[in-house]
């Protein structure tokens, strides 16, 4: 009782305005928690007569405490039947302020009890009976058990099963948890609904909310039961059901936005759309018999769209559901028959009305821009996080509806084959021109009817009825993007010419209209004819620089016209003259708003214009730097998001121009423009562009220093990028001089301490860091960078305080980024080469050496222990990454291994000889690699000597792979010297032969079953760790730099080896035929070795 009285004084100080007072209660709670009377003290006060504030704040307490023990690191708890019975029954008697996060941790030990182990068998008959019993099912309100409560529980207990819960199995069967609460609680309970449903309406009107609340949670419970699954014990219930279902539906009231007590009936409505669309699309079997009453149903509801701009969003997410359900029922065979006689009316009173512009439209378009833009012009350069209903609005699925539709065949008959869908999809159908085919609903019913519509001119800009319903019929333009993708690209340039183009040369600017044309542009660039990519190149330039007009901002043109912009880009057209564009793109940057698409166009243009564009960054960086200057914090604000972006574009334009420079620093453009680009202009371009980037990066990191040295959080924002810019600085420092007045000491002491600290791993696939801790190696090499080895000693009073060396700080990131995902790992182990075998060490600064290649192999060591059990790729860097360690310290490397793991040093050696193995993938294939496990295996090989007969089996072992490592390394280097046209020549027929090869696959189409099968498939190997990250494969191919190590001969090795250790090698040991002949044939003076 005591500690119960406790609990309830820290929950009401965790109430409490001051934060300190938060954070000591906090703690007290966290040390009480591990007490197993905790939870039950938990549940006393949310049960007790304390305040509310109180009882919320246990019940969130005990919701992430046992989220804690179900989902943490640790093993996960099990919960007593004690504890489960108290949390239930203090489910179903407690006040709704606190009922959420109960049910939430209810939720969780469902999940843990009950779905995932199934040991809770007294949990079913528990909710059963409560349901049966609650105060509005059984007529008693004294019952003490509440039947919202209670059909809460059950919801949480259906929860989990609305996913398949066994990815693993093609076709997985009902659980058989599902299919005893369908039984025990939901049969009975469709019953119940029944009676409801009738009582509903039979009333004019809403029911008391608590009736119309069971109804609602009725409907999710069922929802959740067949989402995917179809418990046995259901299915025969499913017409019943559906008519209770289509009577609710039919007493929606859809004219205009409803009062609040009617919003729990449409919500009820909402459910049970969602609920056809499982039936339809997971449950043919059973709902093919209940299509027409559907379809009767959603049909009368999406008639209603008419109604859109008076509804409220809840009515309209209701309208867009059934024409979601009407798209499900098409694509399947009753469908057809069911929906092909509505063909016209749907077009003409529901989908149509739905495509109109509207008085939303209009508000929303002033009042919030980007939210219009999400909902009606969606690009690729939108930054849409998260799953959010509002924007699946009824035009977006009028739009799909009209997809389907026009993709839909109609009836055989004689068609010109330059208009015939079957006709472009295969040459053999060019055999039945003339003959019976059949014409899509397309071209017989969707494009006539919009054609029927006039296109906006001088004449009739003022008409707003015209306008609206061109805007419909824009958008119905931009619904028709599969179909027209099937169409001849004539026909397509014909109606771009005829029915979009002609907006752009209105005299009188239509905003909305504008908008829509550029959307439709950018969503059918990848059909048009290249003769038309000029047009419409032209018209989207023209949109990207339209001013606002008087009453009415031209935010979303520009931006649609951005978008359409980059998708016109990605289907590789190129503008013959690149400047117009960057002009307009550069002009508007100083524009807040529109900052953020603008520099993801100037990113695409950078990334697609190459050689040519190149010539016009230099000048582009420049004024890109100072507008991003204007967005740098001076404080210790986060970036915004024009500075993040900014980063981004002067990444790309660092990336791209660099690479048209070839390592001989020779040619930039194509040789026909050299005279316009010449060598001095070339040198100043890019000093001019490194100077930017400093002063970019200094007032980013350096003049902030002081203010930003206890929070690295700002600076740390941009690290990706912003290594990308000092990628480009380091490689234009070529002098002293130039590394004084850039300032790359200082910005790498920054760098280096923000990479060190560094833990945003999921944010990035490909850091930039690991291309820049390589330069920032060829800098050491070429010129002297202070700290590099040693720090500088801090000037007083931080005396205390000693400063870390470069290569400290680059450790320790390279460490860190070998435990993170498979692809840094690999990039990291990269790294380990580099900065290992750096050709600067000296006496004074091997210790520095010897402490990287302590933290190097240890850290290498420990991700190798966890992956050991199954081979697989990340394998051949980390043990290369533990090879290059033990050239130089091998009593250490092997202290180190044995610290990791007992008999690690034996363990290593044998995963050595794995990889070495030409059967392992991926195996040592590159000269450097299959050089670096000779030299390690060499040496390891004359340590086994050392140790005695106790290794006598791994030393024959280490040394067949040696012998066989180098043998293969001598074919590598006589392959890399034969003449590489041949290779090129067979590359390019293998590749023509592939394509025929593809072309002939492509008929094939993936059925469900296969489907299926492919993704359990895949759902194991995941499972098992023997699925890569996707691109990952490739990052193994990576070449290690061996550095210093380029100048050591493994043929000097090995035979001096073979000379020393002849006796004990060659005699005691006899080896395979195989393996001495094919080093023989590469070493005939070795016949001596084996006489």
């Amino acid at each position: 009782m005591a500690e119960t009285h406790r609990i309830s004084q820290l929950l009401n100080e965790t109430l409490n305005s001051d934060g300190q007072i938060v954070r000591n209660a906090t703690q007290q709670l966290d040390h009480l928690s591990v007490s197993s009377d905790f939870p039950f003290s938990l549940l006393s006060l949310i049960n007790g007569d304390g305040n509310q504030g109180q009882k919320i704040a246990a019940a969130t307490y005990l919701k992430n405490s046992i989220r804690r023990n179900v989902y943490g690191e640790v093993q996960p708890a099990t919960f007593s039947k004690d504890f489960k019975d108290r949390l239930l029954e203090s489910l179903l008697r407690v006040e709704s302020s606190t009922l959420r996060a109960l049910v939430e941790a209810f939720s969780f030990v469902v999940d843990a009890e009950f779905v995932k182990k199934n040991s809770w068998p007294e949990l079913v008959p528990q909710v059963c009976y409560a349901i049966q019993n609650s105060d509005i099912l059984s007529g008693n309100a004294n019952s003490g058990l509440l039947t919202i409560n209670a059909l809460k529980v059950l919801q949480a207990l259906l929860r989990p099963f609305q996913y398949f819960l066994n990815p693993k199995v093609a076709k997985e069967p009902v659980p058989p948890q599902l299919e005893q609460v369908a039984t025990d609680i939901l049969v009975p309970l469709l019953a119940i609904f029944h009676g409801f449903s009738e009582k509903a309406l039979a009333t004019k009107g809403s029911l008391s909310i608590d009736t119309e609340n069971v109804l609602l949670l009725v409907c999710k419970c069922a929802y959740f039961s067949v989402r995917s699954y179809m418990p046995a014990s259901i299915a025969p219930l499913l017409p019943s059901f559906c008519g209770d279902m289509c009577g609710i539906l039919d007493s929606l009231s859809l004219e205009k936005s409803v009062a609040e007590g009617q919003q729990v009936r449409l919500k009820t409505g909402k459910r049970i759309l969602l609920i056809f669309c499982a039936l339809v699309t997971r449950h043919r079997t059973y709902s093919d018999k209940l299509m027409p009453d559907i379809m009767r149903c959603v049909l009368r509801i999406a008639r209603c769209s008419i109604n859109v701009t008076m509804l409220d969003s809840l009515s309209e997410r209701i309208i867009s559901l059934a024409f979601d359900v009407i798209s499900h029922i098409l694509e399947t065979g009753p469908g057809w028959r069911l929906v092909s006689p509505h063909f016209s009316s749907l077009l003409d009173v529901a989908i149509f009305p739905a495509l109109m512009m509207n008085k939303k439209d209009t508000l929303e378009w002033k009042e919030d821009a980007d939210e219009y833009i999400s909902k009606n012009l969606p690009s690729d350069l939108e930054e849409v996080s998260g799953w959010r209903e509002d924007l699946y609005t009824a035009r977006k699925s009028a739009m799909n509806l009209l997809g389907v539709i026009s993709m839909s065949k109609g009836p055989r008959m004689v068609t010109n084959s330059h208009y015939s869908i079957s006709s472009l999809k295969r040459k053999k159908d060019e055999k039945k021109k003339g003959k019976g085919q059949h014409c899509s609903v397309g071209e017989l019913l969707v494009l006539p009817f919009l054609s029927k519509f006039p296109v906006p001119s001088d004449a009739n800009s003022s008409d707003t009825f015209t306008l609206n319903n061109y805007y419909g019929v824009l958008m119905g333009y931009g619904a028709l993007q599969d179909f027209l993708g099937e169409q001849n690209p004539e026909h397509i340039a014909t109606l771009i010419r005829n029915r979009v183009l002609p907006l752009y040369k209105v005299s009188i600017t239509h905003p909305y209209l504008l908008a829509a044309a550029n959307w439709i542009l950018g969503e059918l660039s990848s059909c048009l004819p290249e003769d038309m990519n000029s047009d419409v190149y032209s018209a989207l330039l023209k949109a990207l620089m339209i001013p606002d007009c008087e009453d009415v901002s031209c935010y979303p043109v520009r931006t649609s016209a951005a978008g359409a912009m980059v998708k016109l880009l990605e289907n590789e057209y190129l503008p013959p003259d690149w400047l117009p564009l960057l002009q307009a793109i550069v002009g508007r940057i100083g524009n807040e708003e529109e900052i953020s698409i603008l520099l993801q166009l100037l990113s695409s243009v950078v990334e697609a214009g190459e050689k040519e564009v190149a010539v016009h960054i230099p000048l582009v960086v420049s004024q890109l730097v100072d507008a991003i200057a204007k967005y740098m914090p001076s404080n210790l604000e986060p970036c915004s998001q024009a500075v993040i972006q900014g980063f981004a574009a002067l990444a790309v334009m660092a990336k791209s121009w660099q690479d048209m420079v070839p390592e001989d620093g020779q040619d930039l453009v194509p040789e026909k423009d050299e005279q316009d680009y010449p060598n001095g202009k070339r040198a100043s371009d890019q000093k001019i562009m490194a100077g930017a980037f400093s002063a970019l990066l200094q007032q980013a990191w350096l003049v902030t220093k002081e203010i930003m040295d206890d929070d690295d959080t700002a600076q740390q924002s941009c690290i990706d990028d912003a290594s990308t810019m000092l990628w480009f600085i380091i490689r234009s420092t070529t002098c002293n001089d130039s590394l004084i007045k850039l300032k790359v000491s200082e910005l790498l002491s920054v760098w280096a301490k923000l990479i060190a600290d560094w833990h945003g791993w999921e944010e990035f696939e490909d850091l930039a860091v690991f291309g820049c801790i390589k330069e920032v190696v060829n800098l050491q090499n070429n010129l002297y960078l202070p700290n590099f080895f040693i720090a500088k000693t801090p000037s007083p009073p931080a005396f205390s305080v000693p400063d870390k060396s470069l290569i400290e700080y680059i450790t320790t990131f390279v460490c860190e980024a070998i435990s993170q995902y498979p692809s840094a790992a690999s990039r990291a182990c990269a790294c380990v080469h580099i900065l290992l075998h750096l050709p600067s060490y000296s006496s004074d600064t091997e210790g520095v050496r010897r402490s990287l290649v302590v933290a190097f192999s240890q850290a290498a060591a420990s991700r190798f222990n966890e992956i050991q059990c199954n081979p697989c790729p990340l394998w051949k860097p980390l043990l290369l990454a533990v090879s290059s360690c033990y050239l130089y310290y091998p009593d250490t490397v092997q202290t180190v291994l044995e610290n990791v793991e007992k008999g690690g040093f034996m363990v290593w050696i044998s995963a050595l000889n794995s990889i070495s193995s030409s059967s392992f993938t991926p195996s040592t294939s590159t000269e450097r690699e299959i050089k670096l496990v000779v030299i390690a295996l060499s040496k390891v090989v004359e340590h086994l000597l050392t140790m005695g007969s106790s290794t006598s089996g791994l030393l024959w072992e280490c040394f067949s792979s040696l012998l066989a490592a180098f043998a293969r390394l001598k074919e590598i280097q006589e392959e890399n010297n034969e003449d590489e046209e041949n290779e090129e020549t067979e590359n390019e027929e293998d590749e023509e032969s592939d394509d025929e090869e593809d072309s002939d696959d492509d008929v094939h189409e993936e059925t469900e079953e296969e489907f299926l099968q492919r993704y359990a498939e895949a759902a194991a190997a995941l499972e098992d760790g023997a699925l890569a990250e996707e691109g990952d494969i490739e990052d193994f191919d990576e070449e290690p730099e061996l550095g210093s190590l380029e100048e050591l001969d493994p043929q000097i090795i090995l035979q001096s080896l073979l000379e020393r250790y002849q006796q004990a090698l060659l005699q005691k040991q006899s080896l395979s035929p195989e393996l001495i002949s094919s080093l023989l044939s590469f070493f005939p003076e070795y016949t001596r070795f084996f006489q």
